[in-house]
């Protein structure tokens, strides 16, 4: 092992500061119990729990209900038919799940929460009611089941999950815990999640707001609405969950997939500061550190799962209560705790066995009009691209087969680089994007568009 590599191991100091603020958190927020862990590196490097019943602490292989994490998993199932061809993203509903009455809507959309649908069933409170009075799409979207025009901002849809749930059904012939079973849960080795409650479990208890008094919430089948949060799940299996995000496996989906997922997709909700919403994944940045994952609620139990990308940490928190603790606060917590004592260390540089010669040829400093930018090889491959000055527009960009790279950052995203070669076969430009970068300032060599004065560069006088 290199003697700069960071053991797996916390530092005491660093575990007090993590058992200390889950001890603050069920305390405060008179929680029953929670149970939380910490991965890193995609292991887990702490857990701990904090319970009412002196003696008696649950573990990272107890269940609890995580009600809207759910959601994250149904949007793996629909990921995966994407990825196999089955569907577009961009495909109305109609195309594959008709007769809804809101066939309009797209696949991103219902991911992104962006599909203008309403934010709950009609009727009963569906949480704390049984799915059976729920038993067709009609009786979960109502008559008139869109609040906004689709696609024009972030409106939290439970029905929306529900829908993507039928369609997952629709397309692969079988029920939705079914695909969930065979396709994510079984690769990925969670054997502690389930539809179902399997012991141990806690039980769910709403704890008065005014008195430290405290009664069992019902536990409800969700029937069609399960997709949107019928899971159980253990603190263990989230952790893997959540290395699962950050890394992807292709025997689920791919790591550039699970990335496409963490990337903003819908309008951020003016009214909730850092907030945004990936396919699946809710985001949360602080200014100093970005992250996604998912919370969840149903009567009787919170949740929250979070992973910071840059630091390489996830945090899971579970509680048995139906509110008082704040589970997103919480994860995030642990995640700035290990995050800011224990930083990870960078890879050691090392130098390229055999670098691309074409790639290698790009480097260097290029002129977008006067605007100094350098482009520089990483060691995965990709063109780094960015101003020389402190601002200005810099993107990463991924090789591609024919010769061309794209964007995949900033500005950029999405846009063809090209290097333009010479009669003699070296490079004389780069185009991206209808942007013309040469070697000096405004070439006269070089296709500028609008020309280049035939003067050149002169002084006053």
């Amino acid at each position: 092992m290199d003697e700069l590599s960071a053991d797996l191991d916390l530092l005491p100091a660093t575990r007090r500061a993590l058992n200390h603020r889950i001890a603050v958190a069920q305390s405060a927020g008179r929680a029953p119990s929670v149970v939380a862990a910490v991965a890193r590196g995609g292991a887990v490097v702490w857990e701990g729990s904090r319970t009412s019943v002196a003696g008696h602490g649950p573990d990272g292989n107890v269940q609890y209900r995580i009600g809207s994490i759910s959601k994250t998993f149904t949007a793996v199932l629909v990921m995966r038919l994407r990825d196999e061809g089955l569907l577009d993203l961009a495909d109305p509903l109609e195309k594959h799940l008709p007769g809804t009455g809101v066939g309009e809507v797209t696949i991103a959309q219902l991911l992104s929460h962006t599909a203008g649908l309403g934010a709950e069933t009609p009727g009963e409170w569906w949480e704390r009611t049984p799915g059976s009075r729920r038993p067709e799409l009609a009786d979960v979207l109502g008559g008139e089941p869109l609040r906004h025009e689709p696609g024009r901002r972030h409106h939290y849809s439970n029905p929306g999950y529900t829908l993507l749930g039928s369609l997952v059904e629709a397309l692969r012939g079988r029920p939705w815990e079914e695909s969930l079973r065979v396709e994510v849960l079984e690769p990925l080795g969670l054997d502690r999640t389930s539809g179902s409650p399997r012991a141990p479990h806690a039980g769910g208890w709403a704890v008065h707001p005014w008195a430290d008094v405290m009664m069992p919430e019902p536990l409800e089948d969700l029937g069609l609405m399960a997709p949107a949060g019928q899971l159980w799940s253990t603190t263990r299996d989230l952790a893997r969950f959540a290395g699962f995000l950050l890394r992807g496996d292709q025997r689920v989906l791919s790591e550039r997939t699970v990335r496409e997922m963490r990337a903003p997709a819908s309008p951020p909700d003016p009214a909730v500061a850092g907030s945004g919403y990936g396919l699946g994944l809710q985001l949360s940045s602080d200014g100093a550190r970005r992250l996604a994952g998912h919370t969840g609620s149903l009567p009787g139990f919170l949740a929250a799962l979070w992973v910071s990308e840059a630091d390489d940490v996830a945090a899971v928190v579970l509680a048995n209560c139906t509110s008082g603790l704040p589970p997103a606060a919480v994860a995030a917590d642990l995640v700035a705790i290990v995050a800011d004592a224990e930083p990870v260390f960078p890879e050691p540089w090392r130098p390229f066995r055999e670098a691309d010669p074409v790639a290698l040829e790009l480097c260097g400093p290029w002129y977008w009009g006067t605007s100094a930018h350098v482009v520089r090889l990483t060691a995965d491959g990709s063109l780094e691209l960015g101003p020389v000055a402190a601002t200005g527009r810099a993107a990463r960009f991924r090789a591609e087969p024919d010769g061309t790279w794209t964007g995949l950052s900033g500005y950029y995203a999405g846009e063809t680089l090209r290097a333009v070669r010479r009669a003699d076969g070296s490079v004389g430009h780069l185009d991206l994007a209808s942007f013309v970068f040469t070697r000096e300032p405004y070439d006269a060599q070089a296709p500028v568009p609008g020309g280049v004065d035939p003067q050149g560069w002169r002084g006053i006088g």
